[in-house]
């Protein structure tokens, strides 16, 4: 019986040993697991190597990983290196950006506000987008031709004559938007969209290797990408009808939310509304929104002043335009601003590969040194304009 006891007793204590060296030995595990593993060391969480498709390397092997790049030299490499311009930009960028500076510009009013055509795309070719896309509609398209009003045959022929003889025609600018409203009238807004997108596919007349919806600006969408990457948020504010610009828009090398598109105005009405007002119509889930057929402003001059308060309701910083169209937005930014402000205009210098025009650019130098803008030479400031796979066609 004592020798039972006695084996009892020792198996006993041989169990409680082994139980708590176990839970010694787990402990230390554990604390090797969570702790940092030695330079060179390998845990039994890393493997040495691995050979399957997209692997990092571990340890000094591992790529070092890239902060954004935010600074103007690097993100400016289209622009000419001595360009005046762009050292204004980027020495305005990084003293508004900088918190120790007295120019310091908090995020929510870092706003900048460019025009579209001749600032970010092709301005005419021969004429304005938005011009030649109502010529097309009213006046080659088959599927419209004999649904075309008068009034849009009358406005699309004043086109084509300007196309031809550089002719002026007064009040053309609202004109053609009625036109646009009238002549797109019952589209919805994806079937609008979607005519765009057809239409952009046609050449430049004037180009080799582009076609219409082709014509940005290289070194001013860098412009663009380089202000978003310092926390400025980008509008387009254009004399282009809203609808038009949002269609050149997408599918674009541009990278802005819609919303952050602003152009003329048109009407859009629910299929079944007729001549109800909004106030009296409900929009029911088997509505879809088409557009009107009337035309409400045409955004130019002043114009832009007051849409930029409607729909941004902050004081732009920056604006870039490049015609008198433009000079009511870049004085409004540029004066009684609380915060440093700057107004880019760019001068269409350039006839080599641009459809420039030399008298028009002087025009733009003078002005700017009178409302002290800051002058962009398209000819001296960028090293391209479209990208090497574009040319210019011999002016015949």
């Amino acid at each position: 019986m004592n020798n039972i006891k006695t084996w009892k007793i020792l198996t006993a204590v041989l169990l409680c040993a082994l139980f708590a060296v176990s839970c010694l030995y787990g402990f230390g595990v554990g604390m090797k697991k969570d702790a940092p593993a030695t330079p060179g060391e390998q845990t039994s969480e890393q493997p040495a190597s691995s050979s399957e498709p997209g692997s990092v390397p571990a340890g000094d092997d591992a790529p070092a990983s890239e902060e954004p790049k935010t600074d103007g030299e690097s993100m400016l490499s289209l622009w000419a290196a001595d360009a005046a311009s762009k050292k204004a930009l980027i020495e305005y960028v990084e003293t508004v950006t900088d918190e120790t500076s007295e120019n310091f510009i908090p995020v929510e009013n870092r706003v900048a506000v460019f025009d579209l055509d001749g600032t970010l795309f092709c301005e005419t070719d021969p004429n304005y987008f938005d011009y030649t896309l109502l010529k097309y509609r009213v006046l080659e398209d088959p599927d419209y031709i004999d649904k075309a009003s008068d009034f849009e045959k009358e406005v699309a022929n004043k086109i084509k004559e300007q196309n031809e003889t550089g002719a002026s025609f007064k009040g053309l600018e609202v004109d053609h938007g009625r036109a646009v409203a009238s002549a797109f009238a019952g589209m919805t807004v994806e079937e609008f969209n979607a005519y765009i997108q057809e239409f952009k596919k046609q050449p430049m007349p004037s180009y080799e290797g582009m076609n219409r919806g082709d014509g940005w600006y290289l070194p001013m969408l860098q412009v663009v990408e380089y202000l978003k990457a310092n926390d400025f948020t980008v509008y387009v504010v254009s004399g282009t009808d809203r609808f038009i610009v949002r269609g050149i828009v997408d599918n674009s090398p541009l990278h802005l939310p819609m919303g952050q598109i602003i152009g003329s105005d048109e009407t859009l009405v629910a299929p079944d509304q007729g001549d109800a007002d909004g106030l009296d119509y409900v929009y029911d889930d088997n509505d879809k929104l088409v557009l009107g057929g009337e035309f409400i402003v045409k955004n130019l001059k002043m114009n832009k002043v007051t849409v930029i308060m409607q729909e941004i309701g902050v004081q732009p910083v920056l604006s870039f335009g490049n015609s008198t169209g433009d000079a009511s937005m870049a004085e409004y930014t540029t004066s009684g601003n609380k915060y440093l402000s700057l107004a880019f205009m760019l001068c269409c210098d350039d006839t080599e590969r641009e459809n420039g025009n030399e008298e028009k650019a002087q025009k733009m130098v003078d002005l700017c040194a009178e409302f002290d803008w800051v002058p962009v030479s398209m000819k001296n400031d960028w090293t391209t304009i479209y990208g090497d796979g574009v040319t210019k066609k011999a002016a015949e």
